[in-house]
């Protein structure tokens, strides 16, 4: 499995040419192991979409039901190990709380994280898709 970050999901499900070629193939390569999106990108959406900062063609609730059935997608609950977990990433992680417990999730999982963002892509503690 490899776990989805917010803008990898969104921009996977919606066809969103941001979503560079290498990472497309690289997800669909590998699309059968299953893919995961943490329920805090759902959150994390839907904050998008209240300040203005994202458009969907469909409401947010629509957007969230068709995302969640993207072919081998699993939604990944947060649990109290991964809450916990988000407030102990070695190093210093930066203060995003969407962004630790993202990581956080792909750590506790043991699984690469498929990140575009440079703070992520910059923090050795974490598996990430090449």
């Amino acid at each position: 499995m490899k776990i989805l970050d917010t803008h990898i999901w969104i921009w996977l499900v919606d066809q969103n040419p941001q979503l560079t070629k290498k990472f497309a193939e690289a997800i669909r390569q590998d699309e059968t192991d299953g893919l995961g999106a943490s329920v805090i990108s759902c959150w994390e959406a839907a904050k998008l979409v209240e300040a203005g900062r994202l458009q969907l063609s469909l409401t947010i609730e629509d957007w969230i039901e068709a995302a969640l059935n993207h072919p081998n997608l699993r939604l990944l609950e947060l649990t109290p190990e991964i809450v916990v977990a988000s407030t102990k990433l070695p190093s210093g992680f930066h203060k995003d709380p969407a962004d630790q417990m993202t990581v956080a999730t792909a750590r506790i999982y043991n699984v690469p994280l498929v990140t575009m963002d440079e703070k992520i892509r910059n923090y050795p503690h974490v598996k990430l898709l090449p």
